[in-house]
């Protein structure tokens, strides 16, 4: 029990001193580098150009229902998030911002989405398009996403409302 209690406490502290590392350097949105976004995949996927090369690029923090999925198939409200963030993107410039890891198991570019101000990622959870999926050490925002989904869920917005299961 002890030997638990010491491990436990252990990665506490490791998570804590991990979240306020001030030297891990982000890459801005404001930074001054805008990407062309050449298509969306699904709701929290897309493909941007970046150094003249196509990237496949995964919004962190949330998760969208599938689309694309050869497995799973169309989900509830994937259509919605899909043409959501084809909307959102089309034809525009985004700033990328880089958390911890920038790259999944999958080799996909793991990123914040900007368009001026607002982060794209945190607008899918406040209309109720995503929900929060946050996998460390990529935890910026997640604050910002908890509140968004939850007066998304208060609202009963998108995958939320009153009809969806």
């Amino acid at each position: 029990m002890k030997r638990l209690s010491l491990v436990f406490f252990l990665v506490i502290i490791l998570f804590i001193a991990a979240c306020s590392l001030d030297y891990v350097k982000t890459e801005s949105a404001f930074e001054g580098n805008l990407y062309s976004v050449k298509r969306v995949v699904d709701g929290d996927t897309i493909i941007v150009i970046i150094d003249g090369k196509e990237e496949r690029l995964r919004l962190i923090g949330i998760n969208t229902p599938e689309t694309v999925h050869p497995a799973k198939g169309v989900e509830a409200f994937g259509r919605e998030a899909s043409e959501y963030t084809k909307g959102q993107l089309k034809g525009k410039e985004v700033a990328l911002e880089f958390d911890v890891e920038k790259r999944d198991r999958y080799d996909r570019l793991l990123a914040y989405v900007w368009l001026e101000e607002k982060m794209l990622n945190e607008l899918l959870v406040a209309k109720g398009y995503a929900q929060v999926a946050t996998y460390p050490p990529n935890i910026k925002y997640v604050e910002r996403f908890v509140a968004a989904q939850k007066l998304a869920r208060e609202n009963n917005l998108g995958l939320w409302g009153a009809n969806q299961k």
